[in-house]
This record gives C-alpha cells, sequence and structure tokens, in this order.
C-alpha cells in the first residue's frame, strides 16, 4: 500500500545506518540542475517513523532539492517493515552508475541481514551464477566476497576504494580479492599489515595475501614476516610511472574530464603519437 503526497523536506529522516555515500559534487550538482529543468520526475520513497518520514530511495535526489533550495518533495509514502525497507533500499540504490566497494560491501550485508530475518537465503532474491542482480552484474560469489570486505579495518577498507576511483593521489592500491584474504585477519594484525603497507609504501598481491591469512591461521603472523613478504617482488611489478592527475585534468579538454577514464587514457596516448610524428 503506497500514498503519493507533498512533504516538507525537514520532515524527511535519513535512513539509519545508510551504506551509501551522498555529497555534493559534480554528478550531484547536475542533477539539481535536470531536476530545476525538468522537474522531479521521480518521486523519493519514504516510509512513515513516528510523526516523521524515513528516506528509503532517493537521497540523492532530497539533497539536489536541498541544493536548489526547495522545502518540499513528492513522495510515495509505503507502507513498510524494517527488513522490506532495507531490502527496497538497497535494490534502489544498486542501480546507481558509480558505487564504492565499501558501499556495496555494506549494502549487501544489510540485505542479507534482512532477508536472513525474513527466513530467506541469499540465493532466493539473489540469482545463482552470471544473472545480473537489479542490473549489476555481480555473482553470488562476488557478493559473498563484497560482504567480506565489511570485516576489514577502515584503514584498510579506504584502500579498496581508492584503488577503485583511480585516484592516482593515493600509490598504494589493492583489489577485492586480496582485501578479502586480509578480512579473515583480526584486527590488530589487519592494522599491523596495513601500517607496513603505510612504511613500506607497497601492497600485497592475491598470491602473497593467501599466505599471510595461513600464517595468521597458524599463529605464526608477526611484523618481521610480514615484512620479508611484501618485500619480495611481485611477478608482474614494473617499476612505475606516476603522474598528476591535476595537471593532466588542467590540461584536457572540459568535457573529456567528463568521460571514462578509458576515453582520456585513449586521448593522451593519440596526444603522444601526434607529437611523435610531428617531432620527427
Amino acid at each position: 500500500m503506497s500514498e503519493l503526497k507533498k512533504i516538507k523536506i525537514t520532515d524527511i529522516e535519513s535512513f539509519k545506518d545508510h551504506p551509501f555515500i551522498v555529497e555534493v559534487d559534480t554528478s550531484l550538482r547536475e542533477l539539481a540542475q535536470s531536476i530545476k529543468d525538468n522537474g522531479l520526475l521521480n518521486p523519493v520513497v519514504v516510509r512513515i517513523k513516528g510523526s516523521k518520514y524515513e528516506m528509503v530511495s532517493g537521497h540523492r535526489r532530497l539533497k539536489a532539492l536541498e541544493v536548489n533550495g526547495v522545502d518540499e518533495v513528492d513522495a510515495c509514502v509505503k507502507d513498510l517493515t524494517d527488513d522490506e525497507a532495507i531490502i527496497f533500499m538497497v535494490d534502489s540504490n544498486l542501480q546507481r552508475e558509480k558505487i564504492l566497494p565499501s558501499e556495496r560491501a555494506f549494502a549487501y550485508k544489510m540485505k542479507m541481514d534482512a532477508m536472513k530475518h525474513q527466513g530467506k537465503k541469499l540465493d532466493t532474491s539473489f540469482p545463482k551464477g552470471t544473472k545480473s542482480v537489479n542490473g549489476i552484474n555481480d555473482t553470488k560469489t562476488q557478493i559473498y566476497r563484497f560482504i567480506r570486505l565489511t570485516y576489514l579495518i577502515p584503514e584498510l577498507l579506504k584502500i579498496v576504494d581508492n584503488t577503485a576511483r583511480f585516484n592516482d593521489k593515493h600509490n598504494i592500491t589493492m583489489g577485492i580479492k586480496p582485501a578479502v584474504e586480509l578480512s579473515y585477519l583480526n584486527k590488530d594484525e589487519q592494522m599491523l599489515v596495513y601500517s607496513t603497507m603505510i612504511y613500506d609504501d607497497l601492497s600485497p598481491s592475491h598470491a602473497q595475501t593467501i599466505r599471510i591469512r595461513k600464517l595468521s591461521e597458524l599463529k605464526q603472523l608477526n611484523a618481521d614476516m610480514l615484512e620479508s613478504i611484501l618485500s619480495e617482488e611481485k611477478g608482474n611489478q614494473h617499476e612505475k610511472i606516476s603522474f598528476n592527475r591535476e595537471k593532466i585534468e588542467q590540461a584536457l579538454p572540459y568535457e573529456l574530464t567528463k568521460r571514462d577514464k578509458r576515453y582520456i587514457e585513449e586521448y593522451i596516448i593519440n596526444a603522444i603519437e601526434a607529437y611523435t610524428k610531428s617531432s620527427r
């Protein structure tokens, strides 16, 4: 059962433990301008919470309206239990184009817990195999990997997020698979790994994190063993060439900075090839 009505923005509270980051960045300002030009095409979804309302779906749209100075919003008021609201919130937000690993991790964890409360198993909502889940191409195995990331200390999880952002201001990177292996370490061991990574400016490969996890299980992981593993040269390790992202973006056409990373890379390669030919 649902009802469409106008609600004061001040009467809407954010969803408890909402795992998705809402910040006033370029993307949100573009959304705000689109709403200003075309109106709010899809109402936000809320549920009654005491004398107020709780946002279920539409946190970014609500923030965009606030940026525009609007004080009311068209809202669809749904009658949802706590677990139903969590599942609705997660499913609607997984449609977003860009989601950080940490956001996806805590969202999947919240949905899995809500489904357990309903007496359901994970695969009753997330199809088996390679079928997409609400438009997101995560297999059940990948979903469980993301959920494991919720066991990482914030410092390591931030490295995973920075890696996904392609933020070259952070030299240390770490993918999902090695991060999953480290999630099985206790908090003190994880902090030891993080401190060693920062001190040595090195990140472990997937194979190295498997060894690190094994040492942890054998109660043999210590600073010396960790230092020895991380200092090993990796099979695909080559000398890195670093570039200043801000300087590069200043030199690029403005519209290109809004495109996908692969277009920027192709543009730079073509520019270098053209320069090389003209210099011969």
